[in-house]
């Protein structure tokens, strides 16, 4: 068997670990606990666009975390104050040049913030990491993306403008009928505006559509706003962030939403987490949370093209 060796060369494993050393001097520096939450849950992602592993053992079945995200709100809840996560997480059908079922996801929590005042925070940790991103960032409302990159206005486009769009582009989009509203917006947002983001510095994305929320709050208004944010770097999305939902029963019909959906579309059936569901009704601080790809970080401080000139054994050579 030829395959036994590393994909990753030592340069970028020695590379890798002066960037976890330093993260782990951020946080510190910050008093942020850094904590370690199981990997098998009972519970399973709801979310349409991301697909759990599912495990049977004693006691199953279990669910390979996509996420650490809920354990941590459960700490959140219980009182233990800002805490940070390095764990590898795992998401079936992830595969490519930027992607590996199981990967490297850097998750940390902070009271008192609002999205925009941890975006700042997220801002500095980059530009610590990466040098050269060092410099400002560029701020785009999700609403001036789409416009810059797609030509359109993503609060009152219909089927047919996006694949006006699309077709204005050079694309060749499905049949109106088959995508929904949000389907459209995120064939836009992968294919034209996602692309042309960050190039040569770190761009934010913020203020999503109301049905793109996720576990983000909304702020009223004319139209309601997630109170969400993503990072991008040449295209790269690197970090995807909340102003965190702390109403349990709003949390719950969500999650119902998305089971249906993916019900409808005969997906696996994924029990919802009713533990997390338990600690909002105890009551979650206000917070806000953020989910970083360190893998992707890596390639980007590497130059690497590729996930596996980042990792040692990627999931072909597991």
């Amino acid at each position: 068997m030829s395959d036994w060796q590393p994909t990753a060369s030592l340069a970028n494993l020695k590379l890798r670990a002066e960037l976890l050393t330093k993260l782990r001097v951020f946080f510190a520096a910050r008093q942020v606990l850094e904590v370690d939450t199981p990997a098998l849950s009972r519970a399973g992602a709801t979310d349409r666009h991301i697909h759990s592993f599912r495990v049977e053992a004693a006691g199953g079945p279990y669910y390979l975390h996509t996420s650490p995200e809920f354990p941590m709100k459960r700490l959140l809840a219980a009182g233990y104050g800002d805490v940070w996560q390095l764990c590898k997480v795992f998401r079936d059908g992830e595969v490519g040049r930027r992607h590996n079922p199981e990967f490297s996801l850097l998750e940390w929590y902070r009271l008192g913030f609002d999205h925009h005042r941890l975006v700042g925070e997220v801002a500095e940790l980059i530009g610590l990491l990466v040098p050269k991103l060092a410099g400002e960032p560029e701020y785009l409302a999700y609403r001036e993306a789409f416009q810059a990159h797609a030509g359109l206005d993503p609060f009152t486009a219909r089927p047919t403008d996006c694949a006006a769009a699309m077709k204005s582009a050079g694309r060749h989009p499905p049949a109106e009928a088959e995508l929904d509203r949000d389907g459209w917006l995120d064939l836009l947002a992968g294919d034209l505006v996602y692309p042309a983001l960050g190039k040569g510095r770190l761009t934010f994305i913020y203020d999503y559509p109301e049905s793109q929320a996720a576990l983000a709050r909304v702020r009223s208004g004319s139209p309601p706003m997630a109170e969400r944010f993503e990072a991008f770097v040449d295209g790269v999305e690197l970090a995807n962030g909340f102003h965190e939902l702390a109403d349990a029963a709003e949390q719950r019909r969500r999650f119902e939403a998305e089971r249906a959906w993916r019900k409808a579309h005969g997906l696996m059936a994924v029990p919802l987490d009713e533990r997390l569901i338990a600690a909002l009704e105890q009551g979650l601080p206000e917070c806000s949370g953020v989910a970083l790809g360190l893998d992707r970080l890596v390639m980007i401080a590497a130059g690497a093209r590729s996930i596996e000139e980042v990792l040692a054994f990627p999931s072909d050579r597991a």
